[in-house]
């Protein structure tokens, strides 16, 4: 136990000390700004990001874990008695309620803003 704590410490303080010394403490204007072609850009190089996309692509992404949270339910109502496994039903899809109401009343599902 004692050397595997030693090993993990030696292992972070390597990582730290190495991340100290890579880092690069030279800027060039000329070498952060974009390039294209030699000349200025045009425009600017980045493309505008829809909020609106971002947004439903996370509530998308919580929604999808929390299915995947909701099907191992299906096979411990065999293990659990039902009042266990209805409380702690009940509880989880509340808490996806809330959330989703709170999500709503922030806006985020919104279309017309």
């Amino acid at each position: 136990m004692i050397s595997a704590s030693m090993i993990f410490i030696i292992s972070n303080i390597m990582m730290m000390l190495a991340n100290i010394i890579s880092k690069k403490t030279f800027s060039d204007q000329e070498k952060s700004s974009p390039f294209e072609c030699g000349f200025d850009p045009k425009s600017s190089a980045r493309m505008p990001f829809s909020l609106q996309f971002f947004l439903i692509a996370v509530i998308f992404l919580i929604f999808d874990v929390e299915i995947t949270l909701l099907l191992p339910l299906i096979y411990t109502l065999k293990i659990n008695n039902l009042i266990n496994y209805s409380i702690i039903s009940f509880l989880f899809i509340m808490v996806l309620l809330i959330g989703l109401i709170h999500e709503w009343s922030q806006g985020a599902l919104n279309w017309n803003s």
